[in-house]
């Protein structure tokens, strides 16, 4: 059985608005993204470093079922989510169907459409790999 890939490109960051990019599944666009701003990695308030990944199925208490991406130095817990700006990341990656602006803030919008197509997408797959790349 062929792995499933995933790949985000980051596009844009800006320290009070967060990190924006575009994910592709298995050479398919699927959806956006928006990350916290890059702080050294720093739990729940950081994106996380460029690099490659396993994510693992994951039910967690808040989201329902949901993807983890594991072995990030320091860190743990960093999901797949919903959520439109920075602040509702705690640190994850939040899933959208555009970029777009909420109150003057930068965000993503649609976000839990773009979260159930993405888990869709990912039907009875117990893990991916996950390859992260910074292009701004």
């Amino acid at each position: 059985m062929i792995m499933n890939q995933a790949r985000i490109t980051r596009i844009a960051s800006n320290p009070s608005e967060g990190t924006f990019g575009s994910v592709v599944m298995n050479g398919q666009p699927i959806c956006v993204s928006l990350e916290p701003y890059s702080r050294d990695n720093a739990s729940r308030v950081s994106c996380i470093p460029a690099g490659q990944y396993i994510v693992k199925k994951h039910k967690s208490p808040k989201y329902g079922w949901t993807y983890m991406i594991t072995d990030i130095q320091g860190r743990d817990l960093v999901l797949f989510h919903w959520g439109n700006r920075d602040k509702n990341s705690e640190g994850c990656i939040l899933l959208g169907e555009q970029f777009g602006e909420l109150d003057g803030d930068w965000a993503i919008l649609s976000s839990r459409k773009a979260f159930a197509e993405f888990l869709e997408k990912l039907d009875n797959c117990k893990e991916f790999m996950l390859t992260i790349v910074d292009a701004y």
